[in-house]
């Protein structure tokens, strides 16, 4: 299994419907990939405690089988078109991959 975890920043001024289209195009771009096996987007929960980073616009945590399906992922089409139609919009992007 590989763990593939996002989380995304937007700019100031993003249009407040960057944040919907981001989540929506996750789903419906991401998910759509064949090496995905779960795939969960949204904005965060905003729990309030201390050691928890609610400052990000939208995250992003998808399940592939293994090194080579991330990697399959990571080239195809739809992954593209994903950052093409919404990389204008983003601050920041943080990446932490697990292999369980």
């Amino acid at each position: 299994m590989f763990v593939h975890t996002v989380f995304f920043w937007l700019k100031r001024g993003a249009p407040p419907e960057a944040r919907d289209r981001l989540v929506r195009d996750c789903i419906d771009l991401l998910g759509r990939i064949p090496a995905v096996r779960h795939l969960w987007a949204g904005p965060p929960a905003m729990t309030p405690r201390p050691v928890v980073d609610n400052t990000y616009d939208v995250g992003l945590t998808v399940v592939l089988e293994d090194r080579a399906g991330h990697d399959a992922y990571q080239d195809h089409a739809l992954h593209k078109d994903f950052i093409a139609r919404n990389q204008e919009h983003w601050q920041r992007v943080q990446v932490y991959d697990v292999v369980p």
